[in-house]
């Protein structure tokens, strides 16, 4: 399931995307920004706007769906 996922990852790797983490205590951060990389256990998100960071993320997060990805293209 895991190798699944990372596939499909990797074919959306520098396309703009929306994200929806659900964090702590219910806290919910959206932001857009580009699959940076992929790697055996985690993958790197490199966020779009004002403040340009590198956030990272497991794959059990999709899985959870404590991260839902939503394409901007649709």
């Amino acid at each position: 399931m895991i190798s699944k996922i990372r596939d499909e990852l990797e074919n959306k790797i520098g396309k703009p995307l929306h994200f929806r983490f659900n964090g702590a205590r219910n806290q919910i951060e959206e932001f857009e920004g580009c699959i940076e990389n992929t790697y055996n256990f985690i993958f790197t998100i490199k966020t779009i706007g004002e403040n340009e960071r590198i956030k990272s993320f497991t794959y059990s997060d999709v899985i959870t769906l404590n991260l839902e990805i939503l394409d901007l293209e649709k």
